[in-house]
């Protein structure tokens, strides 16, 4: 038999790709509504009513109305807006932080979908956090740059007409969306400095995290905070983690390509060093609109209703 998903807020970049991920997903079958449906309370309720599990699309506002909608509903809600991230009553829905969090992800109603800065963030600090190398109270600074399909449909719009600046930074105020979830989930005293930034292709994702050696609260070298990474991520099939100071994937220029991985649910992390600097490079390549959007929410949908964890994703 097979499982009924609901996308609310189908026609919006993430639930368009979801749709694409989810119709060579041979184990569910799409409820949909027309474009004069989706917008009415009533049908969108029956939809919730029908489905095994429905995956939000939608913005904050009408996440949150979306979960009061269903509270009394036996539905699976994967909620990709920010609106649930921090919220207690909701399983972040990252399952490589930990078995203990994919657990909570497969016995969950409601999940909330990370977002895609911070899933890069978090597959770097949270293996470090976990082996003793970064403190609590570590201060740490995140440059970033992502492809303008995160922005939605106005900034590709922009792109597309050549009206946006073809690289720009963003949230110099210094309290993006994303900061709360990433303090949270990476169990940091202080609030990271993040700096994201925009740039002229349409997808991908590079998330930095430098350090200096003098941060870190052990002596290692890059192997071993490759090895850290490779121990955590060693029975995932969508997280790679590459030796230190590994120049495989760089292009004949010597230059990390962000879109490297467009296309694909996978995420890459790379250790570079500097021995004479005693500073190290820490980066993770993703897709963000795949492991960094739909992807994850695909990934939440099959770890959430039993199927295996990877089925219809690009690993």
């Amino acid at each position: 038999m097979s499982i009924s998903i609901f996308i609310d807020g189908h026609a919006g970049t993430t639930g368009l790709q979801v749709a694409e991920k989810l119709a060579a997903h041979d184990g569910v079958s799409l409820i949909t509504l027309d474009d004069e449906a989706r917008k009415d309370l009533d049908a969108r309720r029956a939809a919730f009513a029908k489905a095994d599990a429905a995956i939000l699309c939608l913005p904050d506002a009408a996440a949150k109305q979306a979960a009061e909608m269903t509270a009394d509903l036996d539905v699976v809600l994967i909620d990709a807006s920010t609106q649930h991230r921090t919220d207690d009553a909701w399983v972040y829905g990252m399952a490589e932080l930990g078995d203990a969090q994919r657990s909570a992800i497969a016995t969950s109603r409601h999940i909330s979908n990370p977002g895609c800065y911070p899933t890069g963030f978090l597959a770097m600090a949270v293996p470090l956090r976990h082996a003793g190398i970064l403190s609590q109270d570590a201060k740490l600074i995140v440059p970033a740059i992502s492809g303008y399909s995160g922005g939605g449909k106005g900034l590709i719009e922009a792109f597309d007409a050549g009206t946006s600046p073809r690289h720009f930074s963003y949230a110099h105020g210094l309290s993006h969306k994303h900061l709360p979830e990433m303090q949270k989930m990476a169990d940091l005293t202080s609030c990271p400095i993040f700096m994201p930034s925009v740039g002229d292709f349409e997808q991908g994702m590079l998330v930095h995290l430098p350090l200096f050696a003098s941060q870190l609260d052990k002596q290692v070298t890059a192997d071993d905070i490759a090895e850290i990474f490779k121990a955590h991520y060693a029975s995932s099939s969508l997280i790679t983690a590459y030796d230190g100071n590994d120049d495989s994937q760089l292009n004949a220029n010597g230059f990390l390509p962000a879109d490297g991985l467009k296309g694909t649910d996978r995420l890459e992390i790379f250790t570079s060093y500097n021995a004479t600097n005693n500073q190290f490079w820490l980066t993770a390549r993703l897709d963000n609109l795949g492991k960094g959007a739909s992807g994850a929410a695909v990934q939440n949908m099959n770890i959430a209703l039993g199927f295996d964890e990877t089925r219809g994703l690009s690993v």
